[in-house]
């Protein structure tokens, strides 16, 4: 019996289908702005629902990344162009929605001088133009410890700074391709010194082998950076040539995460079966700058601003 065979999917994981107007909508303008999404590039189980809500998390420089980590859908190559008109047509989509908080993220580009950061730069920067009152959050790569790339999407005030360490120290070699634990850190650890009151935020990946212990370790390790806010999610093999589950984590488990990780001062912790990186982002950020707030009134430079009417990027 082959390790698909033996772990059977559990009743938690079970995903609603909802494919409406509002999806349709959705997918029929991203391909005619010829847009990608992270939803579906990356297979993410959320995009039914998501887009259903008018939600979608944008992915920029397109849709080849140079790093083939072994936990993701995403295609692996090498790119062969760069498109700056990119960030005016996020934007333009992104209005068109009516977003209030929205997410862009990439794919790794290594094969450019500053990891495509002009290009994150340049889309906030659009987006902030057509939507002055949006929040932008950028899901970014590590750019291969370039930091004077990482100052250039810093220098473009993203209201929150996010970048995945995916795993523990002990798997990250294994998980992820050219990306590095320790660097990871430091990416986070600058960025808090590059811009102190812009919120931080990564996520973790459960069922590919870690130990309790060692997720435990890992949230030592980004409160040590001074990461602000922190997801955990259900690993879920994309296709049969990705690592394999080593097993499915119950929702309890996460529930007592998510609170090993509030007793550590992260700001807010968003821990479940189906949680993604940018799963609910907007109400990420409002629980995470209220529980600031609370005990910093002035520290933040963005404002809540509560529940999205037209929804957020996913």
């Amino acid at each position: 019996m082959n390790q698909r065979e033996k772990l059977q999917k559990p009743d938690w994981l079970r995903i609603k289908l909802t494919t409406g107007g509002n999806y349709a909508e959705i997918k029929e303008m991203m391909r005619t702005k010829t847009l990608h999404t992270v939803c579906e590039e990356a297979r993410c189980p959320n995009i039914y629902e998501c887009w259903s809500n008018r939600t979608a998390t944008f992915m920029i420089l397109g849709d080849i990344c140079t790093r083939a980590c072994r936990f993701c859908a995403v295609n692996t190559g090498m790119p062969t162009e760069l498109d700056t008109a990119e960030p005016e047509r996020v934007a333009e989509a992104a209005e068109q929605m009516g977003l209030q908080h929205c997410v862009v993220t990439s794919v790794a580009r290594d094969d450019l001088k500053d990891g495509g950061a002009s290009i994150f730069a340049a889309t906030i920067k659009a987006i902030r133009k057509r939507l002055p009152f949006c929040r932008v959050e950028v899901l970014i790569p590590d750019f291969m410890g370039n930091w004077d790339a990482l100052q250039v999407v810093m220098d473009a005030n993203p209201d929150i700074l996010n970048h995945n360490i995916e795993t523990v120290e002990r798997l990250s070699d294994r998980v992820r391709a050219k990306a590095k634990y320790r660097r990871s850190l430091e990416l986070l650890r600058r960025a808090k010194e590059m811009k102190p009151k812009i919120p931080t935020k990564s996520s973790i990946m459960l069922g590919v082998g870690e130990e309790w212990d060692e997720i435990l370790q890992a949230m030592d390790d980004l409160r040590a950076v001074d990461c602000n806010i922190l997801t955990l999610g259900q690993y879920l093999q994309p296709t049969p040539k990705h690592m394999p589950i080593k097993r499915y984590v119950h929702p309890d488990e996460f529930a007592a995460l998510k609170e090993e990780g509030k007793k550590r001062g992260f700001r807010h912790v968003e821990s479940g079966p189906l949680v993604r990186s940018s799963y609910h982002a907007h109400e990420q950020t409002d629980s995470a700058i209220a529980a600031e707030q609370a005990i910093a009134p002035d520290y933040y430079e963005l404002e809540s601003t509560g529940s999205c009417a037209s929804g957020a990027v996913k």
